[in-house]
């Protein structure tokens, strides 16, 4: 199996409702997303996807979507935008938007400390 992996940052707010807690209160993040894409064959050239492609396809959605965003604001992350919400959602929009693309795992930081990960296979619609 290979693995290959892109990243990005994005800075947002949010506040998370049902804390209890300092982060109950609106806040920011500068948030890193890490996009993993896994298969177990290669392409032409010897690569699994360009790092071009799956790099281009994350930024595409950051800028639009997420960078400097209320992310309470953004319907389907509900009332509490956790990490694992933003890491579930960036896959969802993913694999809806760039559905070739074999996305494996995302990984949203909200500090150099604190990640959460989605892996797809306990996603519904996984392939």
């Amino acid at each position: 199996m290979y693995h290959i992996r892109v990243e990005t940052e994005f800075s947002a707010a949010h506040r998370l409702f049902h804390y209890n807690g300092k982060c109950e209160r609106f806040h920011g993040h500068n948030y890193r997303v890490r996009v993993w894409a896994s298969g177990k064959e290669l392409g032409e050239g010897g690569m699994l996807i360009d790092f071009g492609i799956l790099k281009s396809a994350l930024k595409k959605l950051i800028d639009e979507e997420f960078d400097h965003q209320d992310l309470n604001q953004i319907a389907e992350l509900g009332e509490d935008p956790s990490a694992e919400r933003i890491a579930t959602l960036i896959y969802s929009r993913l694999h809806r938007d760039f559905p070739s693309l074999p996305i494996s795992a995302v990984d949203v930081f909200e500090t150099s400390s604190s990640m959460a990960r989605f892996v797809p296979d306990a996603w519904p619609d996984a392939r």
